[in-house]
């Protein structure tokens, strides 16, 4: 588990726990060795229970409270308006999605370590204020990227008065909103990259019905053209640059 992923787990963790009291820390039997007689009992405490619990839920939080679904839905329509259906695999655009993913999200897991995991590590915190601490940080980012159409139609739906404050807004109210927010622009940006290749497209089918070749595919025609049109205008660095830039 790398640490960035260990800041995510701690986070959705203080996201989706109640704001509870917790006594102080109890071992929990879990295994019972007998040797001889002589019995040993191993316990784990209620914190590592609580992280492992915890690190169930971070496919979740990686697409409910990151970039990561912008980024992979982005990609997934610049393969399918190139005209490739497996190329790049699956494999590869979720690794490129995670990679500019972290790289974008690096600022708020630096955060959230040195205001709540390092003090939580010195016991200078306990676990729930830890947690809280560590939720601001990915809700500041999630704000930024919301819209508040976004955030007064949820608010609708759940019946409930608009906060003084955004950073009031609770989590049940604002990750229905980022994700929504997070897939119209999507959208957004995948229409204005998917234009230049559906011109191709219509060109590359006007000339091919204009000579009679109405049994060609005008796909297999026009897909070296695209590849060639992606290449010299170096698209993988617009597309990721330009998906960077759409969070900052």
């Amino acid at each position: 588990m790398t640490r960035p992923a260990l800041w995510l787990a701690v986070m959705t963790a203080g996201s989706l726990l109640p704001d509870i009291a917790i006594s102080a820390p109890q071992g929990m039997d879990i295994l019972t060795v007998t040797d001889s007689g002589d019995s040993q009992q191993y316990s784990v405490t209620l914190q590592v229970l609580l992280l492992m619990t915890a690190l169930s839920f971070l496919p979740a939080a990686l697409l409910m409270l990151t970039s990561f679904t912008r980024i992979i839905i982005v990609l997934a329509i610049l393969r399918q308006a190139l005209g490739l259906q497996q190329t790049p695999p699956n494999q590869v655009l979720i690794g490129m999605a995670l990679a500019l993913t972290l790289l974008i999200m690096m600022p708020v897991f630096e955060s959230i370590y040195g205001a709540a995991v390092t003090p939580y590590l010195n016991e200078e915190l306990g676990l729930l204020d830890t947690l809280k601490i560590a939720a601001e940080p990915i809700k500041g980012f999630m704000l930024s990227n919301t819209r508040e159409t976004d955030l007064a139609q949820f608010l609708g739906i759940a019946n409930m008065t608009p906060p003084d404050k955004p950073e009031d807004v609770s989590f049940s109210i604002l990750i229905p909103a980022f994700v929504t927010s997070e897939l119209k622009t999507a959208f957004q940006i995948g229409f204005i990259i998917y234009l230049p290749f559906l011109v191709i497209d219509l060109v590359v089918a006007s000339v091919l019905m204009a000579m009679g070749m109405i049994m060609l595919s005008p796909q297999m025609i026009s897909l070296p053209f695209k590849l060639m049109l992606f290449v010299l205008v170096d698209g993988w660095a617009l597309t990721m640059g330009t998906l960077a830039s759409s969070f900052f």
